[in-house]
């Protein structure tokens, strides 16, 4: 099978030259065919495009290799969910992910299982997150805060006056200080009464 390597260490003074090694190693002993090796030297993992990576990504996607060997995942993914989407990516271009350090081969039982756990972990980050948005909404009500935007205040009148001089409703917008939304909701209103 024809194998890509990424790598990628967070600052200049880092180097990839350990994680190449590792899994140059791994490819051999799995019988790989290392076709190219992709590597984001002084790339911080919070960036979900990185040089190397998005060529990696692309080659991935026209079919240029059938596996890719990372030295670790959070080499690869700035966050679960980020990853879960690379992982989601590999399967529709029928590319496997082994991870060297984790011992994990996506292609495998093993692996599979590891992925549907990584998406129950997800999905119940995305639960929390949500829970506690909802909770903190409950309490900012229940202590009298109003939320949302503050309604804007503008006379219809003033509306219908600026368009039967010819106005546009985006210059009414600018006058008024408002959106050009607000501005046809007033323009309606002074319409039908």
């Amino acid at each position: 099978m024809r194998a890509a390597i990424y790598c990628r260490v967070s600052t200049a003074d880092q180097s990839t030259s350990m994680q190449l090694r590792d899994l140059r190693k791994l490819a051999n002993v799995r019988g790989f065919e290392i076709v190219k090796e992709y590597a984001d030297e002084g790339q911080s993992g919070s960036k979900s495009t990185r040089p190397a990576l998005d060529k990696m990504l692309e080659d991935a996607r026209r079919g240029k290799f059938q596996v890719i060997l990372v030295w670790r995942l959070d080499r690869l993914g700035r966050s679960l969910v980020h990853l879960l989407r690379l992982l989601e990516d590999f399967k529709s271009w029928n590319v496997q992910l082994v991870s060297f350090s984790e011992a994990l081969d996506f292609g495998s039982s093993t692996g599979k299982l590891f992925y549907q756990l990584l998406g129950a972990f997800s999905e119940f980050e995305r639960e929390t997150i949500r829970e506690r948005t909802r909770a903190g909404l409950r309490n900012a009500r229940a202590r009298g805060v109003t939320l949302g935007r503050k309604p804007v205040q503008v006379d219809s009148a003033e509306v219908y006056r600026l368009r039967a001089t010819g106005e546009s409703f985006r210059s009414i917008s600018k006058i008024l200080g408002c959106s050009t939304g607000t501005v046809h909701k007033h323009s309606r209103r002074q319409s039908a009464a």
